[in-house]
């Protein structure tokens, strides 16, 4: 790997050699391979998503419910091509799609193992958001769906939770992007095929933020963007050091949200209510699959 620049913190250090912000070198690192139910509808389906769980993170969100492998890099270190054949392994249990969640700081191996073995099924680019828009040009051959976050409209949140002070101008840039890449969304029998969805995770004592987000989602790419709001916040992680943040959501919260995504007159997405919260477990991540 050359000098890695492949997401906005352009670190610029040979991966081979020394770290950068991610604290990863230049092998894949996983923490769990498995069959996920638990997306949005249209990515889960009947069929479940073929998900792959990555170590490491170039965020650091202090509320992160996988906080162990995304902050301290659990996982275990895997080859390029031990990568594509967990592609043709999932593929084989007949699930509707390759999901790679936190993929960002290994887009370019990504790349290399989807240029071994490109699965049937369409790819899924499961991420926070904060990638580079030279990273998502790189990956237009190769990703099917983007299932981008927009966490933060107001960059000073951003650099309280997760360490970033320049969240909300990359992530439109990076979703721009990928609306390039994936211009039409396409969905057949239920199960997405392609295009973007765009998620926000409802923070505690900020709904002002969640307002703001949908602003600029409707502003930047209009209404009948698909949006997935989710309700399910729970205090994870260093919640414990952040009052603000160290509780679920409320009802009124969640309320407020919902009234104004009726507002702005959103077409598509999907709401998650507070009475399905807790449902779906955090993964065990004990290297199953990997």
């Amino acid at each position: 790997m050359e000098k890695c620049n492949l997401c906005p913190r352009h670190c610029n250090v040979n991966r081979s050699e020394n770290i950068g912000f991610c604290k990863l070198n230049n092998k894949v690192k996983l923490a769990l391979v498995k069959v996920h139910y638990g997306e949005e509808p249209i990515i889960s389906g009947e069929n479940g998503s073929g998900t792959i769980f990555f170590s490491g993170c170039n965020l650091r969100c202090v509320y992160c419910q996988n906080y162990n492998v995304s902050n301290n890099n659990f996982g275990k270190e895997i080859s390029v091509e031990r990568l594509a054949e967990i592609f043709k392994e999932l593929e084989k249990k007949g699930v509707n799609n390759i999901n790679l969640v936190s993929p960002t700081p290994y887009a370019q191996l990504i790349v290399e193992a989807l240029k071994i073995y490109k699965p049937k099924v369409p790819v899924v680019y499961n991420t926070h958001g904060y990638d580079d828009v030279n990273t998502i040009k790189m990956l237009k051959d190769y990703v099917d769906i983007y299932l981008t976050d927009f966490k933060y409209a107001f960059n000073q949140l951003g650099m309280e939770y997760s360490l970033v002070s320049d969240y909300c101008s990359k992530v439109i840039m990076a979703i721009n992007e990928m609306k390039k890449n994936q211009p039409v969304d396409v969905i057949e029998d239920g199960v997405m095929k392609k295009g973007v969805i765009i998620r926000h995770l409802i923070l505690p004592n900020h709904t002002d933020n969640s307002v703001e987000v949908l602003n600029k989602i409707k502003q930047n790419w209009g209404t009948d963007t698909i949006i997935s709001v989710m309700a399910q916040f729970t205090p994870c992680g260093q919640c414990k050091k952040y009052e603000k943040i160290n509780r679920p959501i409320t009802k009124l919260e969640h309320k407020r949200v919902l009234s104004y995504i009726n507002q702005c007159g959103f077409k598509n997405g999907f709401i998650q209510s507070l009475e399905s919260v807790g449902e779906e477990e955090i993964p065990n991540f004990n290297l199953n699959g990997v």
